[in-house]
């Protein structure tokens, strides 16, 4: 049995696929992004994700038992604190470090409530760059990551796509499978919504997981209405990604 969703335009600036960089800034910001934030970690309660990506990031810690040696240093941020970032980095480290770390307010992943800072705690932590480096528990976190929907957002060798220097400490939740799937390309977030867009509904990409599941993907682009078809019977997911369409996704028990 197949359901019919309409989805009007507005509905691509929603969803854990949103692409927001310096071409494509988040459209809604204000009051209702606070809707659905939750600490990301209980002993931080200050800094906040969506419900979803806090209760993953809890799952990945869990998994990798880091006791208090990674520690949340930012996460949801509103338009006015990261103006204030932003502005506060001209100001101390000037505009050549500013561009390469710091998103220009509305072009902030923060703004989304679905990236989050990473620290190994120290005494001292560095609020625009934390030390997490490519060894030990970090690594570890690292590595566990994409098995559970979280990115690193900010690769080496990728700042001309992403308009961002590296940074080892950035996390972006995307959900799972297109998290694997990122990671095992060395795909860019830029460079995977350009390639699911060769997959429609009539051609998905089909991702086979370790627990027997068929997960299926694709692109769908956004009309003023735009109508999807869903599987009544399976568990599926609508995101917009930000600039001109949906990803569906939808998880099938082989």
């Amino acid at each position: 049995m197949i359901e019919q969703v309409i989805m009007e335009r507005e509905k691509i600036y929603n969803g854990n696929l949103l692409l927001v960089n310096a071409r494509y800034p988040l459209k809604n910001t204000g009051k209702e992004r606070k809707e659905g934030l939750v600490p990301a970690c209980l002993h931080f309660p200050a800094i906040l994700l969506k419900r979803d990506a806090a209760n993953i990031l809890q799952m990945v810690l869990e998994k990798i038992s880091p006791g208090r040696l990674i520690v949340p240093v930012s996460g949801y941020r509103t338009q006015k604190e990261q103006e204030d970032i932003y502005n506060s980095s001209l100001r101390d480290n000037g505009e050549e470090f500013t561009k390469k770390y710091v998103a220009l307010p509305c072009h902030s992943e923060h703004q989304t409530g679905l990236a989050i800072d990473l620290g190994i705690y120290k005494e001292k932590i560095d609020f625009i760059r934390p030390d997490f480096p490519y060894t030990g528990i970090c690594n570890k976190f690292r590595k566990a990551a994409p098995a559970y929907g979280f990115i690193e957002r900010y690769q080496k060798d990728k700042e001309e796509i992403t308009g961002i220097s590296h940074e080892p400490w950035h996390f972006r939740y995307v959900g799972y499978p297109h998290s694997r799937i990122i990671t095992d390309n060395n795909f860019s977030l830029e460079e995977y919504i350009e390639f699911i867009k060769n997959y429609t509904e009539n051609n998905r990409l089909v991702y086979k997981d370790k627990c027997n599941a068929t997960i299926q993907i694709y692109y769908v682009p956004a009309e003023d209405q735009t109508v999807i078809n869903l599987p009544a019977r399976y568990t599926s997911q609508v995101s917009g990604n930000n600039t001109d369409g949906f990803i569906v996704t939808i998880w099938r028990k082989s």
